[in-house]
């Protein structure tokens, strides 16, 4: 075991451990109040006295292959480790409702962890994804608090990347409960063709039926409550509290992460409240690579505030990659100071002066929808950055382009566009997307955003875009496409205003997108003048 676990920590790009032997106690049951007992798993070094206890609480087993992995690094490095399976899941008591029970059962875990004779009551929390959101339920009112804290590709609420702009996110929403409806299944349907056929079938509130067979909770919950002022997730939005947690915060995300936005936003208000937090951001996904560098990024941090290896907090508060440069940049804040949002305006392609044209029109019909290419996806392969010439060859979008560049353009920052539409309908998803275009002709995707359109008349669009870092190399040019979605990515606009988790009629959609002086369309991009 001590080989293997020298082997993996080289694999991973860890320093040496001692390799202590470990112990596992396999089972524990950590009651929670209402009288549901949850499951456990506890790693620590063999004839260890009483430690600190670094708690992972996740929905997708204890047996999980990351999850013991994680557990078997920092078990070699002297910590303690609790791996406790969510309320509802692989034999915790109850029932699985996702994101709802994590606040009130990890405080109660917490507060039986600091009972046990092995634990010396400090406890830190680490993980990834779901995992990291159950930190963000307990972390804000912990008493004491927790002494530290790891997040990997994470927010401190989900329900915006549910509802991305106000439309629903329905290829990740369909992947995610696919992957949950299937837990106690040998073959799980994860990228399954079946669940890729799903996507299409209507009502979207049923489309579970169509990839697993059976009602699956979550999918039910996303598509019966995507309409504008439904509170139904409120309860699981812990954003609020951020600024107020006093815990030392190390966090990981990727360019190419559906829970970016929010990951920032988290940063931002623990760096605003002057708390002790850093980021590192890389050109990532959700997938193996971003998981690989929250591992180690949370491995440096629990040996610094644990077993005193201060060197790894010399690293500045924002470390991000500046992708097309295969560089990595330090800043002192998010976004960086040195940043400069500037308008590229819409007209017969783009320019930086203020424009004057006719508008440009395509029609969004969603019998036939406008198909995306990649982006932030939680299916591997899927996402990310890709070629979109086929795309944009259709009819039934824009596309506008720039000059060659004269020299290289660094973008760092938050992305957005303001754009003066008219829908046929008063309804609509408005999709613009930025494009890279090489000196071949090859376009390919760079940041994109959507917003969902519920009104007659010219509406100006404020459209938040994924932010980004990144290089278009000079005699490249830069590319907007505009289109009325971008499919399975995001469901289908009905064009009829009915829900979209009950919609199973279209109507199709004309869009007027207006670029004179009046009404000056345009991306706002963040150049940076490093």
């Amino acid at each position: 075991m001590a080989v293997s676990g020298r082997l993996v920590d080289r694999l991973l790009g860890l320093p040496e451990s001692p390799s202590p032997h470990a112990e596992v106690v396999r089972d524990l049951r950590v009651p929670m109040p209402d009288g549901v007992v949850l499951v456990a798993d506890l790693y620590r070094p063999r004839g260890a006295g009483p430690l600190p206890v670094v708690l992972m609480r996740t929905p997708y087993g204890k047996a999980q292959a990351f999850v013991r992995l994680f557990a078997g690094v920092l078990t070699r490095r002297g910590f303690q480790v609790v791996v406790q399976n969510v309320r509802g899941v692989l034999g915790s008591g109850g029932r699985f409702h996702a994101f709802h029970d994590e606040k009130d059962d990890g405080l109660a875990t917490l507060k039986w962890l600091r009972a046990q004779p092995w634990s010396d009551g400090r406890i830190a929390m680490a993980g990834a994804s779901y995992l990291g959101f159950t930190e963000w339920a307990v972390a804000p009112y912990a008493d004491p608090p927790l002494e530290a804290m790891g997040l990997g590709i994470t927010a401190s609420e989900f329900a915006s990347s549910f509802y991305p702009g106000g439309a629903l996110a329905l290829h990740n929403t369909l992947v995610w409960s696919s992957l949950m409806g299937t837990q106690d299944e040998r073959r799980r349907p994860f990228h399954h063709r079946r669940v890729r056929q799903a996507m299409r079938h209507l009502p979207v509130g049923e489309a579970d039926l169509a990839a697993i067979g059976r009602p699956e909770t979550f999918l039910r919950e996303v598509a019966a409550h995507a309409e504008p002022g439904d509170d139904f997730w409120k309860g699981t939005d812990h954003s609020a509290a951020v600024h107020e947690t006093p815990t030392p915060t190390t966090m990981v995300t990727g360019w190419w992460d559906l829970f970016l936005r929010g990951q920032l936003r988290d940063f931002a208000a623990l760096h605003a409240a002057g708390r002790q937090v850093r980021i590192t951001i890389g050109p990532w996904g959700h997938d193996g690579k971003a998981l690989r560098a929250t591992l180690y990024d949370q491995v440096s941090w629990l040996n610094a505030h644990f077993n005193g290896d201060k060197a790894q907090l010399r690293q500045a508060p924002v470390r991000l990659h500046l992708q097309k440069a295969n560089t990595w940049l330090d800043f002192a804040q998010w976004p960086p100071p040195e940043t400069k949002p500037t308008p590229l305006y819409f007209s017969g392609g783009l320019t930086w002066d203020r424009p004057d044209a006719a508008p440009a029109t395509f029609t969004y019909d969603p019998y036939d929808p406008t198909p995306n290419i990649g982006g932030p996806l939680l299916s591997p392969g899927k996402g990310r950055q890709h070629d979109n010439s086929r795309l944009e060859r259709r009819d039934d979008v824009v596309v506008l382009t720039g000059a060659p560049l004269a020299e290289d353009l660094d973008l760092i920052g938050p992305v957005s566009a303001t754009v003066h539409v008219r829908t046929s309908t008063g309804q609509g998803d408005l999709f613009v997307r930025l494009c890279d275009v090489d000196r071949a002709g090859v376009s390919r995707n760079v940041t994109d955003g959507i917003l969902r359109i519920t009104s007659e008349g010219i509406v100006r669009a404020e459209i938040e875009m994924h932010p980004t870092a990144y290089r278009f190399l000079r005699g490249h040019r830069l590319r907007v496409m505009l289109a009325g979605g971008a499919f399975p990515r995001f469901a289908r606009n009905p064009g009829t205003g009915d829900p979209t988790g009950r919609a199973v009629a279209f109507r199709r959609t004309r869009f007027e997108i207006l670029r004179d002086r009046d009404h000056p369309s345009a991306v706002h991009l963040p150049i940076w003048a490093g």
